[in-house]
């Protein structure tokens, strides 16, 4: 395992990992893992997670541009919207005319997780294993499947930050291929897990159920994968892990934990939540509650505003509309009514309701979240959830009443927020 910006000493994070030690590292893994004349397919995330990709994509094709075979690209998408082809040229950094000129042969492809075609099965988990792994939560067999497009290359790369998660712990690593590049019945499997296991008991944490049904899921890739995960925060790249075993991600996991995750003295009763707008729907924009969650006071409520936000998925509204919000014991007390629908949106549903109970057929979340978006308010009423008019958010007056227990915390969604243990 490799690990760039590593100095000693007090800022020994705090450098951006300049472009000469990207260039070493990727000369370094040329050699030692044998990439030479050989084809090499990338794993890389959508626009919707913040990462250099445009530098990498640069760096790439200077140092690997006639020593490889090729250097491909494919966009793991897990259940996001495919990416326009000015999406997919933004996303590596360059425009049309670039695109021609310099690296015509280079391709830069989705992952169609919407054609049943995409997928070739691997092999499969048994049940014992997975109830093993899952921690007696889940007892039933998994087939794996995979798009089996990385099967006409020699080797892959996968190129992705690593920050605190909702469903693995922390993603990065082979997140990038379960669910990135995988079939639905795992994607529901690890997500439904992540469900009855909560957010707050996941997110954060390196060891996880989810996390060990993934690794164990990419056991049975059965070719060469090299990882490139990277750290990153407001100001850039701060750490580059190259390895090709779980070593590097642990590496890249420490780091992130240092510079991904805040601490407040005590909880909130109000948070006002402020997404980035790189999240287009609140299927992705609901990062900015689940990082949130754990700094709200038991019976608190937390206010995600984000205006420019008018629907909950551009994938899967339809699904969305018919099941609602629900806590997960809500889901498991009628689940008879929930099994023609895919068990990931379920838990996307749990998730966004966040930790709580139901009783006596009464739910009590933990947690109030209200949207302050675009989603119209009939809309909210109807899927159980708070609604209110954006129009009446003042962020700056809000801002001055921390002392009163309420916090504002801009571009939520990828820095996880905890309450410091005393």
């Amino acid at each position: 395992m490799d690990t760039a910006n590593s100095q000693e000493g007090k800022n020994k994070w705090a450098e951006v990992v300049s472009d000469d030690c990207i260039r070493r590292e990727m000369i370094s893994a040329l050699e030692r893992f044998g990439f030479e004349n050989k084809r090499i397919l990338v794993l890389i995330p959508d626009g919707t997670r913040s990462a250099p990709i445009d530098r990498f994509f640069r760096l790439f094709h200077q140092q690997y541009s006639g020593k490889t075979a090729c250097v491909d690209y494919l966009i793991a998408l897990g259940t996001h919207p495919r990416m326009s082809e000015a999406q997919k040229l933004r996303r590596v950094g360059i425009d049309g005319k670039q695109k021609e000129r310099t690296y015509r042969d280079v391709k830069i492809m989705n992952h169609r997780w919407d054609e049943e075609d995409t997928f070739t099965a691997i092999g499969s988990i048994s049940r014992s294993e997975v109830s093993d792994l899952s921690e007696g939560l889940l007892d039933e067999e998994v087939e794996i499947t995979v798009n089996k497009l990385i099967f006409e290359y020699d080797a892959l790369i996968i190129l992705g930050p690593v920050f605190p998660h909702e469903i693995a712990g922390f993603s990065g690593s082979n997140k990038y291929l379960f669910p990135g590049i995988c079939g639905w019945n795992f994607t529901n499997l690890t997500h439904w897990l992540g469900a009855l296991r909560t957010n707050v008991k996941t997110i954060g944490f390196a060891d996880t159920p989810q996390r060990r049904l993934i690794d164990r899921a990419a056991e049975l890739v059965r070719m060469p994968i090299v990882y490139f995960n990277m750290v990153v925060d407001e100001e850039g790249l701060k750490g580059l892990f190259v390895g090709n075993d779980a070593e590097a991600w642990k590496e890249a996991v420490r780091l992130s934990s240092k510079l991904n995750v805040r601490y407040v003295e005590k909880p909130y009763h109000t948070v006002l939540s402020i997404p980035s707008e790189k999240y287009d729907d609140f299927w992705t924009g609901a990062k900015a509650f689940y990082k949130i969650e754990p700094i709200v006071e038991d019976g608190g409520k937390l206010i995600v505003y984000a205006p420019h936000i008018d629907r909950l998925s551009i994938t899967h509204d339809e699904v969305i509309h018919q099941v609602g919000f629900h806590v997960t014991e809500y889901f498991r007390a009628h689940m008879d009514s929930y099994t023609q629908f895919p068990r990931a949106v379920l838990a996307y549903s749990a998730l966004v309701k966040g930790a709580g109970a139901y009783d006596g057929g009464v739910e009590k979340p933990r947690v109030h979240i209200v949207l302050a978006t675009g989603v119209p308010a009939e809309l909210c009423k109807r899927l159980n959830i708070g609604w209110k008019d954006p129009g009446e958010i003042h962020v700056n007056e809000m801002e001055r009443r921390e002392d009163e227990g309420i916090k504002v915390i801009h571009e939520a969604g990828e820095v996880l927020y905890k309450v410091a243990e005393k």
